[in-house]
């Protein structure tokens, strides 16, 4: 019998890694493996007299479902390997650090600035018109840390950017162009070991976010295979072995990248499809 570690985050979880839990159990008891899930909070490692020391016995398989970037590597460095692997969701985690390492490797993605970083706030906002002029209106600003739709915001003029800027002032973020063919649908694609599993279109007409979590409604189409390939492209540059990529339809039909989840939930997708997600992640987890 194969043992198997689940990390999830110990503050309290959100009903989509419920369901990933549930479901990832449900398919490995399947295949005769033992599942266990500790919390990141857990004391799991540490550093002692100069060294990683680790609390945990020795698992077979360790899915890291959770965003602690310092947990994440000292569990790698104690000799677990971990699905996915840290530095590929330190890469996912922060927006702009997914748009600069899918950058100069023929990607499209939208016209990405960065906030710069602020360590005092003299009120000076200058570089605001050079994002209004790079970008126009309207723009995207997203904080660099957020999922499921949220810490995103449609900015119409210049006193809206600078409202959103002096909120945002100390909390890394970017500036995106606003895709307007693209306005309140994506599709969503997940890969697994470099292979596209299933996606779908997600789709809102009362909001600029497409997000099933913010309303949004999803459904099953046929997808260019130049939308398939630079999923999986993506999600060989980040290093993943799972994830979900979140890709926009430009004004020719070209698929141009918004996002890459390293965790992305998949009961909406398993609902849409009727394609076991979690099965496929299982079976490429069993095969390493």
């Amino acid at each position: 019998m194969k043992n198997v570690l689940i990390v999830v985050n110990g503050y309290g979880l959100a009903d989509g890694i419920i369901h990933q839990v549930k479901r990832l159990t449900e398919e490995f008891e399947k295949q005769n493996c033992k599942v266990t899930v500790r919390k990141n909070n857990e004391l799991l490692a540490y550093i002692k007299d100069g060294e990683i020391v680790s609390n945990l016995p020795r698992f077979d398989y360790v899915l890291y479902l959770d965003k602690d970037r310092y947990v994440a590597e000292m569990l790698e460095r104690s000799g677990h390997r971990l699905f996915n692997a840290s530095k590929a969701i330190v890469l996912c985690d922060d927006k702009m650090l997914t748009h600069i390492t899918l950058s100069n490797a023929g990607i499209k993605m939208p016209t990405t600035i960065s906030s710069t970083l602020c360590y005092r706030d003299n009120g000076n906002r200058d570089y605001l018109k050079d994002v209004e002029k790079t970008l126009g209106f309207p723009l995207i600003v997203k904080e660099n840390y957020g999922s499921l739709g949220r810490q995103v915001y449609l900015v119409e003029n210049s006193a809206e950017l600078k409202e959103i800027e002096d909120k945002l002032i100390h909390i890394p973020h970017i500036f995106q162009k606003f895709i307007s063919s693209s306005k309140g649908k994506d599709y969503r694609v997940i890969v697994v070991g470099h292979k596209v599993i299933a996606y779908m279109k997600r789709e809102n007409k009362n909001s600029y976010l497409s997000n099933l979590a913010t309303g949004g409604s999803a459904s099953v189409v046929e997808l260019p295979q130049s939308f398939l390939d630079v999923a999986v492209k993506a999600s060989e540059i980040l290093g993943l072995d799972y994830c979900g990529v979140d890709i926009l339809e430009g004004e020719r039909g070209e698929p141009i990248i918004s996002e890459v989840n390293s965790n992305a939930f998949y009961e909406g997708i398993e609902k849409t499809t009727k394609i076991n997600v979690a099965k496929a992640y299982v079976d490429y987890i069993l095969s390493n």
